[in-house]
């Protein structure tokens, strides 16, 4: 684990609950690490991905965002997306545990996992919308 890549895990680790675009993880880097190049810090991405470690979401802004992946849950959680101003939200309960089931029952498909993104306007953004 060189230097570099602490940085990088450190600075996706620091703050979990914001789903940061790998701009976003090169500019906190950078702050400790003024040599590093976003090249390097992309490619750690992406190692840090395949070890499973991290996982990327898309959003409708086009950006990969990455988040760390918590090794407790079977599953991925699930996103609030706010159409407005863009923030993500993160939605831990499992709510396709039925549909699973059926899923399985009926068609003998078993699922190993699934995104579901819910799109729509924050309470924030709400408020303000309200005359």
């Amino acid at each position: 684990m060189t230097a570099q890549r602490t940085a990088v895990f450190e600075a996706i680790s620091c703050r979990q609950q914001k789903h940061q675009s790998a701009e976003e993880i090169y500019g906190s880097v950078k702050k400790h690490c003024p040599g590093i190049g976003f090249a390097t810090v992309y490619r750690t991405l992406q190692l840090f991905e395949r070890l499973g470690l991290i996982r990327h979401i898309l959003l409708d802004d086009g950006r990969m965002r990455f988040q760390i992946v918590d090794s407790g849950n079977a599953h991925r959680h699930h996103h609030l997306i706010c159409e407005v101003c863009g923030e993500v939200v993160d939605v831990e309960e499992d709510m396709l545990g039925a549909l699973e089931e059926k899923l399985l029952t009926e068609n003998g498909f078993t699922v190993k996992d699934h995104k579901l993104q819910f799109f729509g306007i924050c309470k924030k953004c709400a408020k303000k919308q309200q005359p």
